[in-house]
């Protein structure tokens, strides 16, 4: 099995490609050990000294070190590339038990339909664009009265130092551009 690493524009953080499906639905941001408890792969790298975070999306995962521990890339690079390949060759699956579905919000009539806007927006232009460099941003709510798009910022960036430019000059200038009911573009932790 060969993996692919890549780098991010998050320094702290480094995309790693297995070559097959990681996650086949949605994305998954875990930040703590116990959050990783719902996937063998994530519990085995939080195992790992300097591994502070873990995101899969589809065909990829990133892995977030803490810069306190005070650990390089290339003193914790192998061993992730080692939990990995182990748990790809165990033939676990990624997740302990199914995610419960999230809640969402249903916005009817012509609130409906601008989010559906900014939602296919999101899944044809920006997410592809972010999933390059590791990251992802999902919808979290629209308010029609104040113009205010709440995206969350995942994966590689979360915590980017570049994410706050990403987001305020590329997606509010598109969101802006396509979808005229939006004013403003705030990111959720």
């Amino acid at each position: 099995m060969f993996i692919q690493t890549e780098a991010t524009p998050n320094p702290d953080v480094i995309k790693f490609i297995p070559g097959r499906e990681v996650l086949a639905g949605g994305s998954l941001d875990l930040r703590t050990e116990s959050e990783a408890e719902k996937s063998p792969l994530a519990l085995s790298l939080f195992q790992i000294d300097g591994v502070s975070g873990v995101y899969f999306g589809h065909d990829f995962l990133t892995v977030r070190r803490d810069p306190e521990a005070g650990l390089i890339w290339a003193q914790i690079k192998a061993p992730i590339l080692a939990a990995i390949m182990d748990f790809y060759t165990s033939g676990k699956p990624i997740l302990n038990e199914a995610e419960a579905a999230k809640e969402e919000t249903v916005y009817d009539g012509e609130l409906g339909q601008i989010v559906a806007e900014i939602k296919e927006l999101l899944e044809t232009r920006v997410r592809p664009a972010v999933a390059q460099d590791g990251g992802d941003i999902e919808f979290d709510r629209f308010d029609v009265d104040s113009g205010t798009l709440w995206l969350h910022m995942r994966g590689a960036c979360s915590g980017c130092p570049s994410s706050s430019a990403t987001l305020k000059q590329g997606v509010e200038s598109l969101m802006k551009h396509y979808v005229p009911e939006v004013k403003h573009v705030e990111s959720v932790l």
